[in-house]
This record gives structure tokens, C-alpha cells and sequence, in this order.
């Protein structure tokens, strides 16, 4: 059984025991979370409109964690002008615990 959950403005296809990253939450290590399903699939598909009635997922937070780090250059040509800025991405890492319809 999967689902597709919506967290951070981006769409996650998960399933049981799945380890994910979504955008940062505010939430503390071993915190449990709750999501509403767009679609539940599995041996019969469920859409919804926009949510699935009675759906949800729950996952718990293992981590914070940040991303790779992304180095941004500005440069014009002739002109003496050159900027390097760095940025490293805070993410929340999730693992799924269960599905429920």
C-alpha cells in the first residue's frame, strides 16, 4: 500500500518504513505527525477531492538536517563585480510508520 501526501508545497509518494525528506517542520526528534492522503493505492485506488476521507499517514521525525551545500557567483563582465554566497537547505527527515484508510 502507498500514499501520496502533500508537505512543504511538494507531493511525496510514500509507503510503510520509508525514509523521507521534506521541507523543515518544527518539530523535535521523535515528535509523531499526521497527514492527510491525496490518493491511497494499493489492491484498490482511492482519489480525493482534494483529501481522501478518512485517510492518513503517520510518520515520526528522526533528524533535522541540512542539504549539500549550493555555492550562488555573481559576476559582471568589466565591471570589477563578483559575489559568492553560500546556502545549505534545512530539511526534516521522516520515516513512515503507517497508513490508515
Amino acid at each position: 500500500m502507498y500514499a501520496i501526501i502533500v508537505t512543504g508545497g511538494k507531493q511525496y509518494k510514500v509507503a510503510v518504513g520509508d525514509v523521507i525528506y521534506v521541507e523543515k517542520l518544527e518539530k523535535e526528534i521523535g515528535d509523531e505527525l499526521n497527514f492527510d492522503c491525496l490518493m491511497v493505492g494499493g489492491d484498490t485506488t482511492k482519489v480525493g477531492t482534494p483529501i481522501v476521507d478518512g485517510a492518513s499517514v503517520q510518520a515520526v521525525v528522526l533528524k533535522q538536517v541540512k542539504g549539500q551545500k549550493l555555492v550562488v557567483y555573481k559576476y559582471k563582465a568589466k565591471k570589477n563585480y563578483r559575489k559568492k554566497q553560500g546556502h545549505r537547505q534545512p530539511y526534516t527527515r521522516l520515516e513512515i510508520k503507517g497508513i490508515t484508510l
